[in-house]
């Protein structure tokens, strides 16, 4: 980068992770709209939140100067698919041998385990090592009350998630894998 006198300076390279999950984010919102395109399922990304405390007057519009989180978010998409509530977070990762707790707040764990107690379809997708997962709530929850881990050994989501291949039509058809889990196959839809 030049400043003024020509003088050189070097840009020291910031991490952000600010968008890590946007990749899988993109291919739940395409495969979702695909879903709602074929009435298949109505699933939805949740907004998160957000109450303005101050905007201003632009040429463009009116835009957002401060912001705030004005509750908790709960799990990133929720819907309804052949009569059931479903609910679920997405996540990605970048460690190739655990899946980071960390990733989860408190109350998106006890949110999980309310869906669940209540009878709703609750499952995890979790993007790690170039797979996507699907990891029932249920194995989530019995993997914290089991474990007092910091993270979810790679063997665990192996062992216990199911792989979601990623494809055209839809972009990532995780509800194949809620009907063979969930509605064991029950009047499954089919994909032209």
């Amino acid at each position: 980068m030049l400043y003024p006198n020509n003088i050189q300076k070097k840009q020291k390279g910031i991490i952000s992770y600010s968008n890590r999950g946007m990749a899988l984010e993109g291919l739940l919102n395409e495969t979702n709209e695909y879903y709602a395109e074929k009435d298949v399922a109505l699933i939805f990304k949740k907004p998160t939140p957000i109450g303005i405390s101050e905007a201003v007057y632009t040429p463009k519009g009116r835009v957002i100067k401060n912001g705030y989180f004005k509750a908790p978010s709960t799990l990133d998409y929720n819907g309804v698919y052949k009569g059931k509530y479903i609910e679920f977070e997405a996540k990605e990762c970048q460690s190739k041998t655990s899946f980071p707790l960390s990733n989860f707040h408190e109350h998106q764990i006890s949110y999980i385990r309310k869906v669940l107690k209540h009878g709703a379809i609750c499952f995890i997708i979790i993007k790690m090592n170039s797979l996507v997962y699907l990891l029932k709530g249920e194995d989530f929850v019995d993997f914290l009350d089991q474990h007092s881990r910091k993270s979810i050994p790679y063997s665990y989501l192996c062992e216990k998630g199911y792989v979601l291949k990623e494809g055209y039509q839809p972009a990532l058809p995780y509800l194949d894998v809620v009907d063979k889990i969930y509605l064991k196959g029950a009047y499954s839809w089919q994909r032209n």
